[in-house]
């Protein structure tokens, strides 16, 4: 299903409704981790969850990995990060083919950032200049099959804000035409960038407003989790700190605790102040972690902990293939993904599961999610070496 139908239904019900971005992480271990918390968050029903993109394309196998186990798998509506940094059209296109033939619906359209050790975007051969250019191709091969989703910068992209750390009047206004064009162009939905006024993203949704964008347009909150990483974030995005935010952290910055707890308050207060102003969605930059995100969505009464529940023994079906399902086998009914993962490649009948004994669905039990805790298992003995089988081990240790 489209985001932006989701999010119109929503609209239509005057419900709130919230999701999360993941990236992919460097090891196997890290994707391992990132699954398992996926699923954690996704009990609490986010209207959808996205997924990035490399710089330079880096991860673009991995990314289209992760989407895919994302939709068929953990069972979340999945947007797609897609850019044209060192895309070729051919690339783009398969990837989004990939994404076709997995059920996936939604793309968040980028130009891209550099890669690694370069300053500026430069245009390649074969590929695009602009997310408007990514837009255009899409609507123009695939049609409407995909929901479009297109960044949108408060502040004016980073690119064209000067050494005072303020974009121009003329630069900021530029900055929304260009908006415009993407939105115009077939863009559904407009995600922001991060930002810590309140005030700037409220001005910037009433200046797109006035311009003629009239679609949907969801504020990107990211929690502060440590001091670092913040100022390296804003550093990099180039973001404006209100005054009373600097003071506040300041005295805390060498104690990660208060700074999360600070962080919590904070995107909580500032969260409030969206939603009082008529805006009914928010957009959590998670950065694979799950604590702060959730603890701001239960200080807004948004999730409950205590009121998990799922309809049927699985998740519904997210590809847009199989949102009709309604029967699978009792004895997966509690292993959702490894039914998943064990399904979905066989054949299907007559030539699968009743037929030929060769068929895929008679192989060994060898897939990952049935060989993940016996060699984690393994793993952690060649790590601790001898047994522990007393409290005097446990002291040795």
């Amino acid at each position: 299903m489209k985001v932006i139908e989701k999010i119109r239904e929503a609209e239509a019900e005057n419900r709130v409704v919230f999701s999360f971005e993941f990236f992919p992480p460097k090891t196997d271990d890290g994707v391992d981790n990132l699954f398992d918390r996926m699923d954690r968050m996704v009990q609490h029903n986010p209207s959808f969850c996205d997924i990035t993109w490399g710089a330079g394309g880096t991860t673009a196998d991995l990314t289209l990995d992760i989407a895919n186990k994302m939709q068929n798998m953990i069972c979340v509506e999945t947007m797609m990060h897609l850019t044209c940094t060192n895309m070729p059209v051919e690339k783009i296109d398969h990837a989004l083919d990939t994404i076709k033939a997995n059920g996936i619906q939604n793309v968040l359209a980028l130009r891209g950032d550099p890669p690694h050790g370069q300053d500026k975007f430069v245009q390649i051969e074969g590929g695009f200049a602009c997310a408007l250019d990514l837009v255009k191709h899409m609507r123009g091969k695939y049609g409407d099959y995909f929901g479009i989703t297109v960044a949108g910068y408060p502040e004016a992209h980073p690119e064209v804000i000067d050494s005072s750390g303020v974009a121009t009047l003329e630069a900021y206004q530029s900055d929304l035409a260009y908006l415009k064009k993407k939105v115009d162009a077939g863009a559904d939905l407009i995600v922001t960038q991060l930002f810590y006024d309140t005030d700037i993203f409220l001005k910037f949704v009433n200046d797109c407003r006035q311009i003629g964008i009239t679609c949907p347009i969801v504020p990107g909150i990211m929690p502060i989790g440590n001091y670092k990483g913040f100022m390296r974030m804003i550093g990099f995005c180039k973001t404006r700190i209100p005054a009373e935010l600097t003071a506040a952290l300041e005295p805390i910055k060498d104690n990660e605790e208060a700074v999360k707890k600070f962080g919590i308050d904070f995107g909580t207060e500032m969260c409030k102040k969206i939603l009082a102003h008529g805006i009914k969605q928010l957009h959590l930059y998670t950065l694979n972690m799950d604590k702060s995100a959730l603890a701001i969505l239960q200080n807004l009464g948004l999730i409950d902990e205590a009121k998990i529940s799922r309809p049927l023994p699985w998740r519904r079906p997210t590809n847009i293939y199989r949102v009709k399902e309604d029967v699978r086998p009792i004895f997966w009914a509690n292993r959702p993904k490894s039914y998943l993962t064990r399904t979905i490649g066989w054949d299907q009948y007559p030539h699968g599961r009743w037929s030929d004994s060769g068929n895929p669905s008679y192989g060994a039990l060898t897939d990952y999610q049935f060989m993940r805790p016996r060699s984690r298992d393994k793993k952690l003995q060649e790590e601790w070496a001898v047994p522990l089988k007393s409290v005097e081990d446990i002291h040795e240790v």
